[in-house]
């Protein structure tokens, strides 16, 4: 990404929450220092994944500093942005971060719903904007998804793509799509449970049962394609035919759900959401998370894939709703 080696780079890392930390963590991991612009603090002595405890990484080396303005210019080829799901609130970053940045600097923002090419819309260089995101916990999962399209630099996305791989210890791959496809796939899944627990075939504890039993097994070791090649292709063929009509074709978040949302239920963080918490049983599932993280990766790490070595880019394609 620069001259330098990719691993000893400074990196700006913009955002707040679990997440941020989990990606300075990571970025700590493979040796860069790292600037942490934030409105918000960014909790460095008690959130897990920047702890000495469980980031082993000599302290002397462990350089993360924090900035509140973005008022002069930053000499780093690389930000990696975060944001709420608020295409102003990434516009109006972008826009600071194009003031204090070189034209060569790499902007990685993260965007689940909101199209690349939007927050392209009136950048000054729209070619150095990318789509990046994380999963939680972003120093132990092997999760990054990397959003480009006609308008990207291709040479700064296979730069990207190739330090994640080589020193983030991510197994990246590449849409170039304009959106991405992860969060495609999740509210795939997510609208056939709303259906099903809407409609009282089935309660959300026996969706969460299902997922976890089944895919919750053979997901981290094959995927679901592979998956289908070990269980005999053409059997998923036939199941298939016959249930797609009666899938769900809903566009629009059910009224269960909605009111959950409304009457304070935002998950774990207020200790209610669907379903309810006692006081000390988030913390207790946090810890929980964390450490199931760390097997989960370790077991993967058993089982390589043979995926192929270089980014294998999706062809972008009409979508029909």
């Amino acid at each position: 990404m620069g001259n330098t080696s990719p691993e000893k780079e400074e990196i700006v890392v913009t955002g707040w929450g679990k997440r941020t930390t989990g990606i300075i963590a990571c970025l700590r991991q493979a040796g860069h220092p790292v600037t942490v612009y934030t409105t918000r603090p960014v909790d460095t002595t008690d959130c897990g994944p920047v702890s000495p405890t469980l980031v082993e990484i000599d302290a002397s080396d462990r350089q993360v500093k924090e900035i509140r303005h973005l008022d002069s210019p930053l000499p780093v080829n690389l930000v990696i942005a975060g944001t709420d799901e608020h295409e102003a609130q990434k516009k109006a970053l972008i826009r600071q971060l194009e003031a204090v940045l070189s034209p060569q600097a790499l902007i990685a923002i993260n965007t689940e719903s909101i199209p690349l090419s939007s927050l392209q819309q009136d950048a000054r260089h729209p070619e150095r904007i990318i789509g990046v995101n994380w999963t939680e916990p972003a120093d132990t999962t092997y999760f990054l998804e990397i959003i480009t399209n006609e308008k990207s630099d291709t040479k700064r996305v296979d730069d990207f793509y190739t330090t994640a791989k080589l020193f983030w210890q991510k197994d990246p791959y590449v849409v170039q799509n304009d959106t991405g496809i992860r969060t495609r796939m999740l509210c795939a899944m997510i609208r056939e449970a709303f259906y099903l627990v809407e409609n009282g075939y089935v309660s959300v504890e026996d969706v969460d049962r299902a997922c976890r039993n089944d895919p919750g097994y053979y997901l981290p070791f094959s995927g679901n394609f592979r998956y289908m090649d070990l269980m005999g292709t053409f059997i998923y063929g036939v199941v298939m035919q016959d249930l797609f009509p009666e899938l769900s074709k809903a566009r629009h978040v059910p009224r269960f759900f909605t009111e959950i949302v409304e009457n304070g239920g935002l998950g774990m963080s207020t200790e209610k959401g669907l379903y309810a918490y006692e006081a000390g049983e988030v913390e207790q599932w946090e810890e929980s998370f964390r450490e199931f993280s760390l097997q989960i990766q370790e077991l993967i790490s058993k089982y390589p894939f043979n995926y192929a070595e270089t980014p294998q880019r999706v062809a972008k394609q009409t979508v029909v709703v």
